[in-house]
């Protein structure tokens, strides 16, 4: 399939699950006429509110200004998937102006149903909200009773205060006819809009690795990531927003009303009442309120819990004639800078040659490197393993220390899994770097072709040395043997991995057929993954 060969592969399974898979089969088997995008006007450009006096993240960032300078942000690590779901939903319980909100995947899961129904309530009472998802997978709702898919983004959109665009929109409009545009418009549909971040009031911001999906915020019964995102208070909101703005308004985003569906009356009534009802029935959300809540007990005490520091938020930009890849340098010349101590969690890493000649840099100087990704095990993209373990060798060569995830660490049940949810295994999809327990990297890149290449990728460069501290103590968590293999080399160029029970000589996996799929997937060319 040609989502399979451009994206990661969960993607392309995961566009038949949950409430939405009725519609997707149901036009495959009903042969569905083709619908494409009719030529529109494109929509005025539009941006970020200013900060008002008011709301409760004023209240914070005037706080924050009396304890430092004004240019700089509080921030809080989310490592827990439970704190990343219930971070966001307090920000958009609590915003007062506007919400803008940037994502790669958002899933029509326990995850995305919750995060949509509150993007709406804030609507109802008055909040603009800008919704900006990438065109790969729109399946934001349980829409059973609404139509095919376009129903249910044009039903998203249909609220007077929540404007929903596209990233990089296919003309053809259902799955059949997608396969052979992709084939025609390759090199143009392969590239995505990969960045995450959520924007409240202009003041605060959540910005990392989570999509919005039940594996991201840990209520996936198969497996749940270990993930990690930063919450931000004060300038470092409005360096988001510049961004998003610039996304917004580019001539890569096409506003659903372009799509020029109708949603009746009853329809609208229909779609509230079954995105409710599914929440109300889904047990994994049992800890989490679905109507819109006070969290002021949680802001009140947030201030106290943010660690001070300066940021610049940078991304890759696009532009009329193509997307401006910046972020692989912005991480090299991060990299370069170590004095001391470099530590790198990251879940898929194909480092390059360039990448090795930095490591052997650094550790030439005396710079302790170490660096943290899946094992095979922990994968949920076998096929990236493929092209990164060739690459083991020569980054235990360079002096650097590499550490593997097990699927089976210890910190699965109380960071990874959302209780009562508990997944068969635990996979990476953090992208992290802390250099000299200083500055800090937290954003969407992973250090692998697709995203330097394809991809477009966010992140915060913060200095903090209370937030380097913190993000340095958790990747040291990760990297015990509780939680990870060691992998090391001995003079012979033989690798083995240990743990705290074990060490083993060929790479963990979960089964046989993780370890045929590392082969198979050799064959296909590394950037697309």
């Amino acid at each position: 399939m040609l989502c399979f060969l451009q994206y990661r592969p969960w993607v392309g399974m995961t566009l038949l699950r949950g409430i939405g898979s009725a519609l997707v089969l149901g036009c495959i088997l009903s042969a569905c006429a083709t619908r494409t995008v009719a030529p529109y006007d494109p929509p005025a450009e539009q941006y970020a509110l200013p900060p008002q006096s008011g709301g409760a993240f004023a209240a914070i960032e005037s706080a924050l200004h009396e304890a430092g300078d004004a240019d700089e942000s509080g921030f809080q690590l989310l490592d827990r998937n439970e704190d990343g779901l219930r971070w966001r939903l307090a920000l958009i319980d609590s915003a007062s102006y506007s919400i803008d909100a940037q994502y790669y995947l958002w899933y029509g899961d326990a995850a995305g149903r919750i995060l949509l129904k509150r993007l709406r309530d804030a609507a109802d009472r008055g909040v603009r909200v800008r919704l900006l998802i990438d065109d790969l997978n729109t399946l934001l709702s349980d829409a059973s009773t609404i139509g095919d898919r376009d129903k249910v983004v044009a039903w998203v959109d249909s609220h007077p205060n929540l404007e929903l665009r596209l990233f990089n929109p296919w003309s053809n409009r259902n799955i059949a006819a997608r396969v052979s545009e992709g084939a025609k418009k390759f090199e143009q549909l392969n590239q995505r809009m990969h960045n995450k971040a959520l924007i409240v009031d202009n003041r605060a911001v959540i910005l990392g690795g989570r999509n919005v999906g039940d594996e991201y915020m840990g209520l996936s019964s198969e497996f749940n990531f270990h993930d990690i995102d930063v919450l931000g208070v004060g300038p470092v909101a409005r360096q988001t927003s510049v961004i998003f703005d610039q996304y917004w308004n580019s001539n890569w985003v096409m506003p659903v009303s372009a799509l020029r569906m109708e949603i009746s009356a009853d329809e609208l009534a229909a779609g509230a009442e079954a995105l409710k009802s599914s929440l109300t029935a889904d047990p994994s959300l049992e800890n989490f309120p679905l109507e819109p809540q006070s969290w002021s007990d949680a802001l009140e005490a947030l201030p106290a819990s943010l660690h001070l520091g300066t940021s610049r938020v940078e991304s890759d930009l696009p532009g009329a004639d193509g997307i401006e890849q910046v972020m692989l340098e912005e991480l090299r010349s991060l990299m370069r800078a170590a004095q001391s101590e470099l530590s790198i969690v990251n879940a898929y890493i194909i480092p390059t040659d360039t990448g090795i000649a930095i490591l052997n840099d650094l550790t030439s100087q005396e710079v302790e490197v170490s660096i943290l990704t899946n094992s095979l095990a922990s994968h949920d993209v076998p096929a990236v393993n493929s092209h990164y373990k060739r690459w083991r060798k020569p980054i235990l060569e360079s002096g650097a220390s590499l550490y593997e995830l097990r699927h089976d660490a210890k910190i699965q049940a109380s960071v990874s899994d959302t209780p009562p949810t508990r997944a068969k295994f635990i996979g990476l999809h953090s992208k992290a770097m802390v250099i000299d327990r200083e500055y800090v990297y937290i954003g969407s890149m992973n250090f692998d072709p697709r995203s330097a290449l394809y991809n477009t990728e966010m992140g915060a460069f913060i200095r903090s040395n209370g937030l380097g501290e913190e993000l340095a103590q958790l990747i040291e968590r990760d990297t015990q043997p509780l939680n990870s293999w060691q992998v090391k080399l001995d003079g012979n160029g033989k690798l083995s991995w240990s743990n705290s029970e074990e060490t083993v000589s060929s790479q963990p996996a979960r089964n046989w057929w993780q370890r045929v799929q590392d082969i198979l997937f050799q064959a296909v060319p590394k950037e697309y993954y």
